[in-house]
């Protein structure tokens, strides 16, 4: 789904929402709580079971089997641009013999040309940077419920495949060659709840 499909849904869910609101008010809403749930690519899977690469989750994310799941603990999108982030609590360690590379605290960003999942990456304990880590591609358009002062935001189907960036912080990491751009990573559902804060009296 391109972006403009993904600014025009979401403009006219936000329109919808607030037929009683002044012309031109769509709100800058906040996520306040909720979850990103990912369901891990086979291939991503195999290719670190081939490389002997561990994955786990770090608290107070969940991984049960291919299954991920990342609190959403805060965040602004604007209805009337889409342009926002959405940011996560927790992470995934990924451990092969004594090399731990720790990918944590996402945000969703749409503020850019094309919607990109950020993280922090760490490589035994130590902080290496903010990497653009997953492409992200929306196959489903986003639905956004208002209610005034509380809302909802829910996406399914959203495509995450590894970034350059990443490739290359992971295969320096574990010294192999293995990880390369396009790698499908999983999909990924977003279920949060909105504040809109213009909307209190």
């Amino acid at each position: 789904m391109s972006r403009a499909s993904l600014l025009l849904s979401l403009s006219l869910l936000a329109g919808s929402a607030l037929l009683s609101a002044p012309a031109g008010a769509a709100p800058t809403v906040n996520t306040y709580v909720g979850n990103t749930t990912v369901n891990l690519s086979p291939v991503l899977l195999n290719a670190l079971s081939a490389l002997h690469v561990t994955p786990s989750r770090q608290f107070p994310a969940e991984l049960s089997g291919a299954t991920a799941r990342f609190p959403i603990p805060t965040g602004q999108i604007d209805l009337a641009t889409a342009h926002g982030e959405i940011v996560h609590a927790g992470g995934l360690n990924l451990r092969a013999g004594n090399t731990t590379v720790t990918l944590s605290d996402f945000v969703i960003d749409t503020t850019g040309t094309a919607p990109v999942l950020t993280g922090l990456v760490a490589a035994n304990g130590n902080l290496v940077a903010r990497l653009p880590l997953f492409s992200v591609t929306l196959t489903k358009t986003p639905v956004v419920k208002n209610y005034g002062v509380a809302g909802q935001l829910s996406i399914t189907g959203a495509a995450l495949s590894l970034t350059t960036d990443a490739a290359a912080a992971l295969n320096q990491a574990f010294g192999v060659s293995a990880f390369s751009q396009g790698i499908p990573v999983g999909t990924a559902s977003v279920s949060a709840l909105t504040f809109n804060p213009t909307a209190v009296r």
